[in-house]
């Protein structure tokens, strides 16, 4: 019964002339219609096409993110790979500087009091930063020293310490 009244209602606006062209309501009610239907497809698709162009923009932000984030954590490892090695060189030069010192004592006669203390210190440091050969070779110095062996052993043990910690302090650059 309603759509009885709503067909009338149409057929009587978009009823035709006397003329028998169709009146001018029922040209504007089909040409709103139109545009309506039209409004609606394309809004549907656009609200498609939209939903789309914004997951692919939340894709690349987020792939852009995940590259900074990345870039970051390479930073960081290799400052912190980069302070290691300081503090690794550090460590080592102290051990010479402490060796030196002893070799000095012996060629010599004249020693500080705590040279022996201070090798031992840095004997410490190098076992703690390692690795296990240059601790080895830091350990076979102190050896040699306290068993007076002639410069020359002093020497060669020196320059073995000098090899080994060259060597590990070049592999950690090569390596980072």
């Amino acid at each position: 019964m309603h759509e009885a009244y709503v067909a009338e209602a149409i057929s009587g606006a978009v009823g035709e002339r006397e003329d028998g062209g169709m009146s001018e309501w029922g040209i504007a009610l089909i040409a709103a219609g139109s545009a309506i239907a039209g409004s609606i497809v394309t809004g549907w698709y656009t609200r498609g096409a939209g939903i789309r162009q914004a997951a692919a923009a939340r894709h690349a932000g987020d792939r852009q993110a995940d590259a900074l984030l990345a870039s970051v954590r390479m930073t960081l490892r290799g400052e912190a790979a980069q302070r290691a090695l300081a503090l690794r060189r550090q460590v080592y030069a102290e051990f010479l500087g402490a060796a030196e010192a002893r070799i000095l004592a012996e060629r010599t006669g004249r020693g500080q009091a705590d040279d022996e203390v201070l090798l031992q210190r840095a004997l410490g440091g190098v076992v703690l930063e390692g690795p296990a050969e240059v601790a080895a070779a830091a350990g076979r110095l102190v050896d040699c020293l306290r068993r007076h062996e002639t410069p020359d052993d002093l020497h060669r043990a020196k320059l073995a310490f000098v090899e080994e910690a060259q060597r590990a302090a070049n592999g950690a650059t090569t390596a980072g």
